[in-house]
């Protein structure tokens, strides 16, 4: 509706924008923690779902190039519109954008992950990729993740963590090209702290690749290892998340370490 004028002024226009929160993650569109993370946000805005239609989880920032993508409306949550597609996380942003809004959602949701995406999980994630995707597009994006893995996990804190961060974003924007990493520590409601925000932890899993054989006796490896946090100092995602708090990092595109450009400027004089 465009401007009226009335009596020599204008009327504005009186109705008001729908917000539009696109959702997806990286463990399909039938996990529990994307239903959820839809069940978070219902009565916020227009709600649409693209998911992959099966797990990918470690999928990255992966996106398809050698095959065609499927994409096929399903009617799996009530009264909210949702497609399954064929591709990774990555994928399904993209192809929401192009091809189902057509434009830029308010903000995109991805989750809400089974286990952790704190620290350099950030790097392999494919919750997190979503929430990365968006925000190279400019939208406000968020990466939601439960410390819990179980399948049949509690969501009741991080349903009100959702909540929580999408009134705040839906009030008050997001720079441009961030996005945040949301980490849901395995809490009950009374003992939850509540948000902190946070930098990265340093930290990493070191890994191992045990040797197996297969029936056939033919020779096969299965990663294994164990977390490590080398972390000491104070402030990090994993500290609050011990603490009881939900860890919030803000995370950003470009991934240009300044101080060393600086550095390699002067030293190197190129």
């Amino acid at each position: 509706m465009n401007p009226t004028s009335v009596g020599g002024g204008k009327l504005v226009d009186m109705i008001e924008k729908v917000p539009v929160i696109l959702i997806a993650n990286d463990d399909g569109i039938t996990a529990p923690g994307i239903r959820a993370l839809v069940d978070a946000v219902k009565g916020l805005g227009r709600i649409v779902v693209v998911a992959p239609d099966s797990p990918q989880s470690g999928m990255g920032h992966a996106i398809t190039i050698d095959k065609p993508l499927r994409l096929n409306k399903v009617d799996i949550f009530d009264g909210v519109e949702s497609w399954q597609c064929s591709g990774t996380p990555a994928d399904c942003v993209k192809l929401a954008r192009d091809k189902i809004l057509h434009d830029k959602p308010d903000i995109c949701f991805s989750g809400i992950n089974h286990g952790a995406n704190h620290s350099i999980n950030v790097i392999y994630s494919g919750t997190m990729s979503v929430a990365m995707e968006a925000a190279i597009e400019g939208i406000p994006s968020v990466g939601f993740s439960s410390l819990d893995y179980k399948f049949d996990t509690d969501f009741t804190v991080a349903r009100k963590v959702v909540r929580d961060i999408a009134k705040r974003m839906l009030a008050q924007k997001l720079p441009e090209h961030i996005l945040l990493n949301v980490n849901i520590p395995v809490v009950t409601e009374k003992s939850f702290k509540g948000l902190k925000i946070c930098r990265q932890a340093y930290a990493k899993w070191d890994e191992q690749f045990d040797h197996r054989q297969d029936p056939r006796g033919n020779d096969y490896y299965w990663m294994v290892g164990k977390f490590v946090n080398m972390d000491t100092e104070s402030g990090t995602d994993v500290e609050a998340l011990k603490q009881g708090y939900a860890s919030v990092v803000p995370v950003t595109i470009d991934f240009t370490d300044k101080k060393v450009k600086s550095w390699l400027e002067q030293e190197w004089k190129m």
